[in-house]
């Protein structure tokens, strides 16, 4: 049952809508995701919310919304492409981005991330062919070095994105004279240790957001919590430790003590989750409920509110991680937070830790 029966009444009363149910009503449109599909044209949200409720309750087995987008635009985009482009656009789209992403279909996530970042490096692609058509009248079987160097010396940083095609293409044997050097990082941004402590302590007394925002921002800044599994994190993550009834929460391959300031705000977000009213109930397994049935608080979402404080997000996590890895092993600190050991040590070279070292004299 509905916590707000107005609002879904008030829903039913829109004009496309109530085409959609009668349509449905009648079995002109069958109840399944190619029937929803067909009203992409005419009512695509009100069809894409009643899909998102069915599928939550089971009415309807699950697609991942994302996925479905991405390849309706990649058979959207491939028309309007000159042959000599869309053929290698097609192959990088199936053959590697699609053939990658849709294993990872989960009803336990969501392929937001994923399909935005291949969707990044097609588009890169596709400019940087039409380029190479247009204006030297070669494909990508017979671009050369120069080509390549100088499309990417002419325009912003983003055009290196066409290295992943650039390596399908050599893999393949499309093309196998050119490549693209993989990008080094030369900024890593911080934040000082007193800052971090700053922002937690607002996070936990002030009242510069809503409450969501704040818990999301101290797990960032405690556990150094990348957004994206922030905003996935569920319910059945936390936990009350039963020897000491201290509150845990399992972020790696352990559960991590909460300490009392942050559990007190934990419990209390716990019980007035927001977003409940979508079709989802209290029921919704997640720590960060969105405004779509069966669905998660988008990470952007919350990185738009984080960063409308003014708190750097990149410095925070890597500082936050930064101060573990200082004091804790890296393996250690890995297993706890749900990092590779890889990453773990690379925080830990770049802190100037001693445990490295440690272990190399030990060795």
């Amino acid at each position: 049952m509905a916590s707000r029966p107005e609002s879904v009444m008030t829903w039913k009363r829109s004009a496309r809508v109530a085409t959609l149910l009668q349509s449905i009503a009648s079995g002109q449109t069958p109840l399944t995701h190619e029937g929803l599909d067909s009203h992409r044209d005419t009512a695509a949200r009100e069809a894409d919310h009643l899909r998102e409720i069915l599928t939550h309750h089971g009415l309807l087995p699950h697609r991942d919304l994302y996925l479905a987008r991405f390849e309706r635009w990649i058979q959207d985009e491939l028309p309007q492409l000159p042959a000599e482009v869309a053929r290698p656009v097609e192959q990088f789209a199936k053959w590697h981005h699609l053939r990658r992403i849709r294993p990872m279909e989960s009803p336990e996530r969501n392929l937001h991330s994923q399909v935005h970042s291949a969707k990044q490096e097609i588009k890169e692609t596709i400019k940087f062919l039409n380029w190479l058509w247009a204006v030297h009248e070669r494909t990508a079987a017979n671009c050369t070095q120069e080509d390549v160097d100088s499309w990417q010396a002419s325009g912003p940083t983003t055009r290196r994105l066409i290295r992943t095609f650039l390596a399908f293409a050599q893999k393949t044997g499309t093309n196998t004279q050119v490549r693209v050097a993989r990008p080094t990082s030369t900024n890593r941004p911080t934040i000082t240790p007193e800052q971090r402590l700053l922002w937690i302590r607002e996070f936990l007394e002030g009242n510069s957001d809503s409450l969501p925002y704040r818990v999301a921002g101290i797990l960032l800044l405690l556990y150094a919590q990348p957004l994206t599994k922030v905003a996935a994190i569920r319910t059945s993550a936390v936990t009350v430790d039963e020897a000491t009834g201290r509150l845990r929460i399992t972020l790696g391959k352990h559960p991590l003590p909460i300490p009392p300031p942050f559990a007190e705000l934990l419990k209390q977000h716990l019980r007035t989750r927001p977003n409940l009213g979508t079709g989802t109930s209290a029921q919704s397994p997640w720590l960060f409920p969105g405004g779509r049935a069966g669905h998660h608080l988008g990470p952007n979402t919350l990185a738009a509110r984080l960063l409308d404080l003014g708190l750097n997000l990149r410095g925070a996590r890597n500082t936050a991680l930064d101060e573990h890895v200082i004091a804790s092993p890296p393996p250690i600190i890995a297993d706890a937070l749900g990092y590779s050991y890889q990453v773990a040590h690379r925080h830990a070279e770049a802190a100037g830790d001693t445990w490295s070292r440690y272990i190399a004299d030990r060795s």
